[in-house]
């Protein structure tokens, strides 16, 4: 799978997610207190997390405002398809690679 398509595979498996989180209240609690499993079940496939965590936060309450701060990239190691993604000046954003599934197969 080439890095476009890798992108463009996890933009829509987050959509995904996000999109079942909203219309669904007992998956966004689940995807809140068990991010991998929730997510293996709305996929159907198993997660390859590499030792990472996934953490799912509900970011619903308009009356709260949010931060995420992302990793200082000085100091993460990037793997070799990261790298070569780099190396071309495509961007992307490290903490999507992990919901880069194979979609090629019916879920």
């Amino acid at each position: 799978m080439d890095v476009n398509q890798a992108q463009s595979n996890t933009e829509a498996n987050l959509k995904k997610i996000i999109t079942r989180a909203w219309e669904d209240e007992a998956f966004k609690q689940e995807l809140v207190s068990n991010p991998a499993k929730a997510i293996e079940k709305l996929f159907g496939q198993p997660l390859d997390l590499k030792g990472k965590k996934i953490v799912a936060v509900d970011q619903t309450d308009p009356s709260t405002f949010y931060i995420n701060v992302p990793a200082n990239p000085d100091n993460v190691e990037l793997t070799e398809a990261e790298l070569e993604a780099v190396a071309g000046g495509f961007k992307f954003q490290l903490g999507w690679t992990l919901l880069c599934l194979d979609t090629s197969s019916d879920f």
